[in-house]
C-alpha cells in the first residue's frame, strides 16, 4: 500500500463512514453521512521560520569563526606565530629582501666612497711620489666598489646560512612580543609602534646579528652600522585602534565562536520540520559560506598588493607574508566546504525521496537474497544478528558518532581523511546490513495476505 497511515481522528471518522454505507447498503435507504471532519491543523508553523533563521545566523557566522579560530590560534600564541612564518628565513625572496634592508641601512650611515677617499689620502700624505698619488686616486672608486661588495657578499653570506634563520626566528619572537603588548593596549609599546609608523617583524637584530658576523670575519668597518629599528610592515598605525578592537573580540569570542555556528546550523535542522530536505540546504549553504570566504581571501591577496606601495616593502614578499598567514585559513575552509558537500550527499542517500529511496530498496532486496541464500547453506548469525537487527537504531548512531569524533581527532584534517572516513563508516554500514537477522514473517499471516510481509522498512525477506 501507497496510503499513508491516519491519525486517530481520521480512522474514527472512516469506520464512521464505512458503517454508514453499510446500512445504506443493507437496507437500501439513503442514510445521511456526516462529511469526513479536516484533518486538525498543524500546530508549529514558526519552526520553518526558526529553522531558517538558525541556519542563516549559523551560515553567516562560519566564515568569521574560521577567521577567528586562525587569529586566536595564530596570533595571540607566540609559539604558533614563531612556527608559521620561521620557515620563511628560507625563502629567497624574504632572503633578498633582508639583504636589500641591510645594505640600505650600511649606505645610510656608512660613506663607503668617504671612508676609502679618507684612507687614500692618508697615504698620500706620507709623501709618496706625484705617480704614486696619481695611482693612488685612480684606485678611490675600485676600493669604494670592493668595500662595498665585501660588506654586501658578507651580509649574503650570513642570510644564507643557519645563523640567520636562529636570528629570523628571535626576530620573530621579539616582534610577537610587541604586537600582543600593542594590541593589548600596552602605552610603551603603543608609542614605539607610532615612532616606527608600522607594526610588523622587526631587522633590528637581524642586523646586529649581521654587523657582528661581519666585524667576525675582519670587515672592521661594519662597526660603524648602528642599531636600527626597521620592520617589515604587518599593520599599519593610523588602523591601530580597529586592530586593537579586533584582538580584544578575538580573544573574547576565538574559544567559543565556531562552535555557535555548528550549534545554530544543528539546532536549525533539528527543529525544521522536514530534516532531511533541510539538512541538504543546511549543508549546501554551510558550504556556500565557505566559497565566499575563499573569494575574500583571494580578494584580499589581491588588495594588499596594491595596498602596500613597494617601496614599503617587495610585492613578491608581501603577498608571500599574506600566503604564509592565509594558507590555514584557506585549506580550513576547503575542507569544510568539502564536508558540507558530504554531509549534504548524505542527507539526500538517507532522506524520503524517491530515487534514493528505490536504490535503497534495491539494496535490501539484494542482501535478503544473500541472507537466505546464506540461511539456505546453513550459514545463519543466529541470535547474534537478532540482536544485531534489534538493536540497529543504536549501532548506526554509534558509526555516525564514531564518524564524528574520528574527524574532530584528524588534526589537521584533509580532504582525503574526510573521504576515507565516509568510505570507512558506510562499510561499517554494509557489515551492520549483512550480520542482522531480522525476524521471519509469520507463514499464517503470509497465506491470508497472499503477499510478502516486511518486517522492516529497509530489509525485507
Amino acid at each position: 500500500m501507497t496510503d499513508q497511515p491516519l491519525n486517530a481522528d481520521e480512522l474514527r471518522a472512516r469506520i464512521a463512514q464505512l458503517e454508514a454505507e453499510n446500512d445504506r447498503l443493507r437496507t437500501g435507504t439513503t442514510v445521511a453521512v456526516s462529511p469526513t471532519p479536516p484533518p486538525p491543523k498543524h500546530r508549529g508553523r514558526w519552526r520553518p521560520l526558526v529553522a531558517v533563521l538558525l541556519i542563516l545566523f549559523g551560515c553567516l557566522l562560519a566564515p568569521l569563526s574560521v577567521v577567528n579560530a586562525w587569529a586566536k590560534a595564530t596570533l595571540t600564541d607566540t609559539d604558533r606565530f614563531v612556527a608559521t612564518y620561521a620557515p620563511l628565513a628560507h625563502d629567497p625572496a624574504v632572503q633578498a629582501y633582508v639583504v636589500d634592508q641591510t645594505m640600505a641601512v650600511v649606505n645610510q650611515n656608512i660613506d663607503v666612497n668617504q671612508l676609502t677617499s679618507e684612507a687614500i689620502d692618508g697615504i698620500k700624505g706620507l709623501g709618496l711620489p706625484p705617480r704614486v698619488s696619481s695611482a693612488l686616486d685612480l684606485l678611490k672608486g675600485p676600493a669604494a666598489s670592493g668595500l662595498e661588495s665585501t660588506l654586501r657578499r658578507g651580509v649574503t653570506e650570513f642570510v644564507g646560512s643557519d645563523a640567520f634563520a636562529q636570528a629570523w626566528e628571535r626576530a620573530l619572537r621579539i616582534s610577537h612580543t610587541q604586537l600582543m603588548a600593542t594590541l593589548g593596549n600596552d602605552p610603551n609599546a603603543i608609542i614605539a609602534a607610532q615612532q616606527d609608523g608600522t607594526i610588523g617583524i622587526q631587522l633590528g637584530p637581524i642586523v646586529a646579528d649581521i654587523k657582528q658576523s661581519l666585524v667576525d670575519r675582519g670587515v672592521a668597518i661594519a662597526s660603524r652600522i648602528p642599531a636600527v629599528n626597521k620592520t617589515i610592515p604587518v599593520a599599519q598605525a593610523a588602523n591601530l585602534p580597529t586592530a586593537q578592537l579586533g584582538y580584544q573580540l578575538v580573544v573574547a569570542t576565538g574559544g567559543w565562536l565556531p562552535w555557535l555556528a555548528l550549534i545554530l546550523i544543528a539546532v536549525g535542522v533539528v527543529v525544521a520540520k522536514h530534516r532531511a530536505r533541510t539538512l541538504i540546504w543546511a549543508s549546501l549553504g554551510f558550504s556556500l559560506s565557505m566559497v565566499v570566504l575563499l573569494v575574500a581571501l583571494t580578494t584580499g591577496r589581491a588588495i594588499l598588493v596594491t595596498a602596500l606601495p613597494p617601496s614599503l616593502v617587495p610585492s613578491n614578499v608581501s603577498t608571500l607574508l599574506y600566503d604564509t598567514a592565509t594558507t590555514p585559513m584557506h585549506d580550513t575552509a576547503t575542507i569544510a566546504l568539502v564536508l558540507g558537500v558530504v554531509l549534504a550527499v548524505v542527507g539526500w542517500a538517507a532522506g524520503p525521496f524517491s530515487l534514493p529511496t528505490r536504490l535503497r530498496g534495491f539494496y535490501s532486496d539484494g542482501v535478503g537474497s544473500l541472507r537466505n541464500a546464506a540461511a539456505g547453506h546453513g550459514v545463519t548469525t543466529g541470535r547474534v544478528g537478532t540482536w544485531f537487527y534489534a538493536q540497529r537504531r543504536l549501532l548506526h548512531a554509534l558509526v555516525a558518532v564514531g564518524a564524528t569524533i574520528a574527524l574532530l581527532l584528524l588534526r589537521p584534517l584533509s580532504v582525503s581523511d574526510i573521504l576515507l572516513t565516509l568510505l570507512v563508516s558506510v562499510l561499517a554500514l554494509i557489515v551492520l546490513s549483512l550480520v542482522e537477522r531480522p525476524p521471519s514473517a509469520p507463514p499464517a499471516l503470509e497465506a491470508e495476505s497472499g503477499t510478502e510481509v516486511a518486517d522492516s522498512p529497509t530489509v525485507r525477506l
